[in-house]
């Protein structure tokens, strides 16, 4: 009852025919907290149940999941508490029901128990699949066995294959950092936001995003994050560049809208993104305001689809812009790749954080099979280009 009053209700078990609860949530969203009392309620109410804790070593099963601060030790009334061996990894309870740990390491120690419940915890830092293969041939005691999965999503094959089978046998929670403020120092909330906030490590660590890199893309996470700067030196010249969409539906292509500089180190930086699905008169109004907030001196804008009517949309709301046009005699795979060159060179700054920009990168492939079209990948080609244009002196870029 106790556990039942303080926690939020997507830390509750579900109910429901899932075979599968999956919690993927940030750091101190309280997951361990949360698998630990589900386990404790199932054990204190299965009297002699059988019950598994999986964890990346046996000693992060005994110090966190057991001994922690939020591990079943503090989840289950002292009273109730029969027996608890560390050396063994037993923890026993006066109504017969037993819970033993195992590490993700070693496991062949998962041929031959049986059990009514497994509770996993950080699944994702599991070095290999075999004990998680192992634990479902024991998994058969009770007529509704079940698995309880708490951790930090990485990207591995175990967590991308489960992920897909939610809504299916797989119960799906997940849950930010931010979430659990309440319980947190502020000062410790401020200091990891402030370091982490949109990076890719902050992005999977406190926002429990599940982040892949496609194999073969021209960008990776990694990549993008080495380069990344929060203040910026005075910049020599700000473009804005344009992929319009010519319709607005829900079924249409974004507009790309990406405003870079290049600064008086040479450097070349991302500073916003404000691609969107619009329709002409708005992504024009969204592209002269980011026009005049970065004091840009020039929009890009690619003609091939709309030809002089984007130019025309433009200048009815800023007669004066100074426009230039664009047009594609390549394809955005031949027009991408110099650009991730200079990405690979160090030479290419993104300033904070572009979530949605930087997922659509790390989706491009050299083959250019997308779900969706690329446009914000093509605004960010057509900035970068302009502003390593040799005719101004810029960094070269050449097709090869």
């Amino acid at each position: 009852m106790r556990w039942l009053k303080q926690a939020r209700p997507e830390q509750i078990t579900p109910e429901g025919a899932w075979r599968i609860w999956l919690l993927l949530a940030g750091r101190g969203w309280g997951k361990t907290r949360t698998g630990a009392e589900d386990i404790a309620d199932y054990a204190l109410w299965t009297p002699e149940a059988r019950i598994g804790v999986i964890a990346p070593t046996f000693a992060d099963a005994r110090d966190t999941c057991i001994e922690g601060e939020s591990g079943l030790l503090r989840a289950i009334p002292s009273t109730s508490v029969e027996k608890w061996n560390r050396s063994m990894g037993e923890l026993w309870l006066s109504n017969g029901s037993r819970i033993k740990l195992f590490s993700a390491d070693e496991p062949e120690r998962l041929r031959g128990p049986q059990h009514h419940r497994v509770w996993c915890d950080e699944l994702g830092a599991w070095k290999k699949r075999d004990a998680f293969d192992q634990l479902w041939f024991g998994l058969r005691l009770g007529p509704d066995p079940r698995v309880v999965i708490t951790t930090t999503p990485r990207n591995t094959d175990m967590l991308r294959d489960l992920f897909k089978r939610r809504d299916d046998d797989v119960y799906l929670t997940r849950g930010r950092t931010a979430e659990n403020a309440d319980n947190l120092s502020p000062h410790v909330m401020k200091q990891l936001t402030e370091r982490y906030g949109g990076t890719r490590l902050g992005r999977q660590e406190l926002d429990a995003e599940l982040l892949d890199d496609t194999e073969g893309a021209l960008w990776t996470r990694d990549r993008i994050d080495a380069a990344r700067v929060a203040s910026v030196p005075e910049f020599r010249r700000v473009v804005v560049a344009i992929d319009p969409a010519m319709t607005s539906g829900a079924s249409s292509d974004e507009t790309g809208i990406v405003a870079a500089a290049r600064g008086v180190d040479g450097g070349l930086y991302v500073l916003q993104d404000w691609s969107g699905r619009y329709a002409p008169d708005a992504w024009a109004e969204r592209a002269i305001m980011l026009y005049q907030e970065m004091r840009a001196q020039m929009i890009v804008a690619e003609t091939n689809a709309g030809g002089e009517l984007v130019e025309r949309i433009l200048r009815q709301k800023a007669p004066h812009v100074l426009f230039k046009p664009v047009r594609a005699l390549r394809g955005k795979v031949e027009r991408a790749m110099p650009v991730a060159a200079l990405y690979e060179q160090g030479r290419v700054h993104h300033v904070n954080s572009l979530p949605l920009l930087e997922d659509q990168m790390c989706r491009f492939t050299a083959s250019g099979d997308m779900a969706t079209s690329p446009d914000r990948v093509d605004a960010l080609v057509w900035a970068l280009t302009e502003l390593s244009d040799p005719s101004r002196g810029e960094p070269k870029i050449r097709f090869l």
